[in-house]
C-alpha cells in the first residue's frame, strides 16, 4: 500500500509475547492494508501467523504496538471486522440460513431492522452462490458449501476488514480454486481488506495483491512481495514462477539458520 492511501487496517510495532514464555512470538511487525485489498501472510508452520490474526482481529492484545481500524485504535472485537477460520464453524442446529444471520448478533454489531438484517443475509448469500441450500442443515452440506456459508456469515455484517486464517487448507484442490475464485469475486464486490493466513505459496499468488513472508524466532516480516499481474492468473506461469522462486529461497534461507 502507497503511504498517502488510507488504510483499512494498520497495524504499528505489533510485539506479542506470552506471560512465562522466554522470548516474544511476533516482535516489531507493521503491515497497513488498503480497501479492496489482498494481502497475504506466509510462513512455515508454528511461526506465529495465527497468532498475528488474533491480534489484527482485536481478540488478543498486543504487548506492544498498535493496530487501527480506520482511524479507531482496536481494543477488542470490532463491529467492522470479520474473521473466518479454517473449521466453518457452523452451528449444526440452525439451517444455513441462520448460520448467516447468527453472524448479526456477534458482539458490537450494530442493531438492526427485520427488514434491514433480511437483506443483507439474503444477499450474502446470494453472493456465495448458496440460494438453493438457505434452508440445509450444516450436516447436509458439502466441505465447499460450509466455507461458503463461513464467508457468507461475514459478509452479511459488511465488514471493511476480512480476516482469513488458512479458509481452504481442509478442502480438495478443485474446491479450494472454486473458493479463491470466489474470494477474488467477493473482494472486488464489497471491497473489504483482506489478509489471507496460509502455508500455500501457489495461492498467495494466485489471489494477493501483496505477499508479506514471517519467519525467524521471534516472527518478524523478513521479505514483501507486489504483484502487479491482472487476475485470474492462471496463464502467467512464468512471472509466477519467478515469484515462487523468490519467496522459495528466502523462506529456506530463513530456516536455515534457525
Amino acid at each position: 500500500m502507497t503511504k498517502t492511501a488510507i488504510a483499512a487496517l494498520e497495524a504499528t510495532g505489533i510485539t506479542l509475547r506470552y506471560p512465562g514464555a522466554a522470548m516474544p512470538v511476533l516482535e516489531d511487525f507493521d503491515l497497513a492494508v488498503a480497501p479492496g485489498e489482498i494481502v497475504a501472510v506466509l510462513g512455515p508452520s508454528g511461526v506465529g501467523k495465527s497468532s498475528l490474526l488474533r491480534v489484527l482481529a482485536g481478540l488478543q492484545q498486543p504487548s506492544r504496538g498498535a493496530v487501527r481500524v480506520g482511524d479507531q485504535l482496536l481494543s477488542s472485537v470490532h463491529p467492522r471486522v470479520a474473521l473466518a477460520f479454517q473449521d466453518p464453524g457452523l452451528l449444526p442446529w440452525l439451517t444455513l440460513e441462520k448460520n448467516v444471520a447468527f453472524g448479526l448478533d456477534f458482539k458490537r454489531q450494530p442493531r438492526l431492522s427485520r427488514e434491514v438484517r433480511a437483506a443483507r443475509v439474503d444477499a450474502a448469500i446470494d453472493e456465495v452462490g448458496l440460494a438453493h441450500a438457505r434452508k440445509l442443515f450444516p450436516s447436509e452440506l458439502s466441505g465447499g458449501m460450509a466455507q461458503r456459508a463461513a464467508l457468507a456469515r461475514c459478509l452479511a455484517r459488511k465488514p471493511e476488514v476480512l480476516l482469513l486464517d488458512e479458509p481452504f487448507g481442509a478442502l480438495d484442490e478443485v474446491t479450494r480454486a472454486a473458493m479463491q475464485t470466489l474470494l477474488l469475486q467477493v473482494t472486488a464486490d464489497f471491497g473489504a481488506a483482506t489478509i489471507l493466513i496460509t502455508h500455500d505459496i501457489d495461492e498467495a499468488l494466485l489471489v494477493a495483491d501483496r505477499v508479506v513472508l514471517l519467519g525467524g524466532t521471534p516472527a518478524r516480516e523478513i521479505g514483501q512481495w507486489r504483484i502487479d499481474l491482472p487476475k485470474p492468473r492462471e496463464d502467467d506461469l512464468v512471472e509466477l514462477g519467478r515469484l515462487r522462486t523468490d519467496i522459495l529461497f528466502k523462506l529456506r534461507a530463513t530456516l536455515r539458520r534457525i
